[in-house]
């Protein structure tokens, strides 16, 4: 059987943890290491723009699947009154 060749490596890997798989079972599985030893990323908070960007942005979602939702029931209270009912 042959081996395949090693995929490139992406440029943009860094070599950070996203998720820590070292989940019990798994074959590779190592006891006693702690999950955040393979993480090399340091934690960082948002700061007060950063928050309020993503607090506009979640409203402007939330507020435009509200009004889709709202044309969609107002067009079938039309339908329902002009034509079905008639």
């Amino acid at each position: 059987m042959s081996r395949l060749p090693n995929p490139p490596v992406d440029e943009e890997d860094q070599g950070e943890t996203i998720v820590d798989m070292n989940v019990d079972g798994m074959p590779w599985y190592m006891k006693g290491q702690k999950e955040n030893q393979f993480s090399n990323r340091p934690h960082q908070q948002m700061s007060p723009e950063e928050l309020r960007m993503y607090r506009w942005a979640a409203l402007k979602a939330g507020l435009t699947i509200a009004l889709i939702f709202g044309v969609v029931f107002a067009l079938f209270i039309a339908f329902c009154d002009f034509i079905w009912f008639r």
